[in-house]
């Protein structure tokens, strides 16, 4: 099965190619990992059409598509989410959404990626990567939990214990989406995890508008 990977929920777009296989077996055949700040609208559709490529592939060929949920900010969750629901749609193609912190690291670990507002999503797995807490946002200092963290190393000061870089990637992303790519009729609905409310928030009164 060749699957579409994409993550938008962090400052570093993902898309990768990789053929699947349903004893959980993975081969990535193409990846892109583009720093895209608040510019995921613009990035995301080159840098699918580049993995494509890379990987000597046209859409046509593609069997499914995984997509990391978040949890991330508003605008950039709503780009991959809706991208790969498109595509899905277009092609006929079952989609997966999946947690995109269970795409970050292997084994008992804590992943901490950058919720802003000086806070961080985070979430803990056990030995075999299940997921055991989380996904939550919460500031560094009342996190309180022992580690060991992997995400993004700008926080371990206010953790108060080293964090070990790494991010979302593609392996990671279809290694999490396993299960429902064995039975694609097991995937749930494309609910993006925002855990808050988004930073833009409609006016609560309407000013008059004078007449000239």
């Amino acid at each position: 099965m060749l699957v579409l990977a994409l993550d938008t929920a962090t400052p570093t777009l993902v898309a990768g190619i990789a053929r699947w296989t349903p004893d959980g077996g993975a081969e990535v055949l193409a990846e892109r990992a583009v720093p895209s700040g608040t510019k995921h609208a613009e990035l995301l559709t080159p840098a699918i059409t580049a993995v494509l490529a890379d990987a000597g592939l046209a859409m046509a060929d593609l069997d499914a598509v995984v997509t990391g949920l978040g949890p991330g900010p508003f605008t950039g969750l709503r780009v991959g989410v809706v991208t790969a629901a498109a595509i899905a749609d277009a092609r006929g193609l079952p989609v997966v959404g999946v947690c995109s912190l269970d795409a970050v690291g292997t084994g008992a670990r804590t992943v901490v990626t950058d919720a802003r507002r000086k806070e961080v999503y985070w979430a803990a797995y056990d030995a075999d990567g299940r997921r055991v807490d989380g996904p939550a946002v919460v500031r560094p200092e009342e996190l309180g939990r022992p580690g060991p963290y992997v995400g993004d190393p700008a926080f371990a000061e206010r953790l108060g214990a080293p964090v070990d870089r790494a991010e979302v990637t593609t392996a990671g992303l279809l290694r999490a989406a396993g299960p429902q790519l064995a039975d694609p009729s097991s995937a749930g609905p494309l609910l993006p995890l925002y855990l808050r409310r988004p930073d833009a928030t409609p006016p609560t009164t309407i000013k008059a508008v004078s007449q000239a």
